[in-house]
């Protein structure tokens, strides 16, 4: 096509794909180009760093607020730029990918804003990443509409108010090996950025909004500064004016944890809060202690809850932090599926509400539900405590007096380690990959909607618990022998279930993957990246 040759270095490798011209214009791929040559060696240098971190930690190093910026912690005076129009009222947020039937359905869903994922819901096929930039184009013309196989249509509700759209790019740490500059591949969180801004950031903004995002897996800072950089020069290429961009960052990490201050700081004229990441903050616990033994070791993932001490003081800080520099704090993850169960849907409505309504009374302005079902509920519980108020900024939680010790308290959280446990990272996280290999980021398993940040986690405990020799609570010891054999039981259960629809899949895939991460000598950062390089 005629715009790829006028970027010079700026090749593209994935197939054509239906209506990409109006994706892959001439300045989106311009900026693109812009953005890489300008921030890439960075984004690069900061990759390494977060390699220095891990090995000094597995040597022995602990993570601590940072001395060399405590006098930005400590200068009472600065605050994040004032609510951009759209982002004012967020107490019901859905998440989900950028597909045409998830699209419809997330803004027909009466939430006050939708999180588009081209992160841990999507899968990076070529296809996705530009099919979901029209989706969000044609969402944005309200010209979107889907069939589906079965002959059902989905339509956007007339006349009615959208959700706010927030995108969440990629993390710094995934590639778009579709699109090369000077011969190398580019980030796919500038790529999923500049394809949005390029296409759909003046749409925003003509509606009287702004192109909003969400930045997953940041570990520092510094790594912030990168986005904000970002956001300059892309406002400054289009003639935006800066500070047109808002972005909420998710705390999803452990080192970010003790940066929740100086990550707000770095993007203070672009910054719309903070999102505490429930999962991913788990993997990250793991990953970045995973050789200190029994003192960074968690029970069965799903014991894990958001009250335990070391997730209570994540959250608690979360929410003091952002209200002192007048951020929204945004709550986690409501990722049940309502299901056919009664009995079901009554104990999981009753623990989602429990949870949002500690969310709502801690002072947090709004929460994630991952099914429209939950969006009603999720709305209640918050206009509840807020009333007509549409957030809680004024309320500073001055009482709450975080430690790093209290952060890095794993050991005391409460839970066993049992074999079932231990099956169902396997089952799961197997399940998942498999879906995520076809092309799905979203996958419905066991009546909770599942992530990229499920594998993680899964994949990443039974490293962990095979690696410090841990004992079950049956008496058993986790070694190589015990997952080979569970991970043959549970994938004959799996077969057992999907019936004749399992030789359709990418089961050994999937299986190889798992077993390769979860086994290794050598933990492999993000499940991800092999993954990538299983796609076309």
């Amino acid at each position: 096509m005629s715009t790829i040759e006028d970027v010079t270095g700026l090749r593209i490798s994935g197939a054509p794909q239906d209506r990409q011209e109006e994706v892959l214009t001439g300045p989106a791929l311009e900026l693109v180009a812009l953005l890489h040559r300008e921030l890439n060696g960075r984004r690069l240098d900061l990759l390494a760093a977060r390699q220095e971190r891990l090995r000094a930690l597995a040597a022995g190093d602990t993570l601590r607020f940072l001395p060399e910026t405590a006098h930005i912690r400590d200068d009472d005076s600065w605050r994040v730029a004032e609510p951009a129009p759209g982002l004012v009222d967020r107490r019901a947020e859905i998440t989900g990918p950028t597909d045409r039937k998830m699209t419809i359905n997330a803004l027909n869903s009466g939430a006050k804003v939708w999180l588009a994922d081209h992160e841990d819901a999507n899968t990076p096929l070529w296809e996705n990443v530009i099919g979901g930039q029209l989706n969000l184009k044609d969402a944005l013309d309200r010209t979107i509409d889907f069939t589906s196989p079965e002959g059902k249509s989905y339509t956007l509700r007339p006349d009615e108010e959208l959700p706010t759209i927030v995108v969440r790019p990629r993390g710094w740490h995934l590639p778009e090996k579709h699109i090369t500059v000077d011969g190398e591949p580019t980030s796919g969180s500038l790529v999923d950025f500049a394809l949005y801004l390029a296409t759909s950031g003046k749409k925003q903004i003509d509606r009287g909004l702004g192109p909003y995002f969400y930045l997953p897996k940041m570990e520092s800072h510094l790594e912030a500064r990168l986005w904000n950089d970002a956001f300059n020069l892309a406002q400054d290429f289009l003639g935006i004016p800066r500070g047109t961009i808002r972005a909420t960052v998710l705390i999803e990490t452990y080192p970010a944890a003790f940066e929740m201050e100086e990550i707000l700081y770095e993007l203070r004229e672009h910054s719309a809060g903070l999102n505490a990441g429930r999962w991913d903050y788990m993997f990250s616990v793991i990953k970045s202690f995973r050789t200190r033994g029994d003192e960074f070791l968690l029970p069965d993932r799903n014991s894990v809850t958001m009250t335990v001490p070391f997730m209570r003081a994540y959250t608690e800080l979360l929410v003091r932090t952002c209200h002192k520099r007048g951020a929204h704090a945004i709550g986690g993850m409501a990722a049940f599926i309502p299901s056919k169960d009664p009995e079901v849907n009554e104990q999981a409505f009753a623990k989602v509400r429990a949870d949002k309504e500690r969310e709502a009374n801690d002072g947090f302005d709004g929460s994630w539900v991952a099914h429209p079902g939950m969006v009603e509920l999720c709305t209640e519980v918050f206009t509840g405590v807020l009333g007509d108020r549409p957030n809680q900024l004024d309320r500073k939680r001055e009482d709450v007096h975080v430690t790093a010790e209290q952060l890095l308290d794993v050991r005391s959280t409460p839970g066993e380690k049992t074999e079932a446990g231990l099956r169902s990272n396997i089952s799961v996280g197997i399940q998942y990959l498999e879906s995520w290999l076809r092309g799905s980021g979203a996958v419905g398993i066991n009546n909770l909607m599942e992530d990229a940040a499920t594998a993680e986690i899964s994949r990443s405990q039974v490293w962990q618990w095979l690696h410090n020799d841990v004992r079950l609570s049956n008496g058993e010891t986790v070694t190589h022998e015990l997952v080979d054999r569970l991970v043959d039981e549970e994938m004959a259960a799996i077969a057992e279930a999907r019936g004749d629809a399992f030789a359709g899949g990418r089961w050994d895939d999937a299986r190889a993957l798992f077993t390769e991460m979860a086994l290794a000598d050598e933990y492999p950062d993000f499940l991800t990246l092999p993954a990538y390089e299983r796609m076309p």
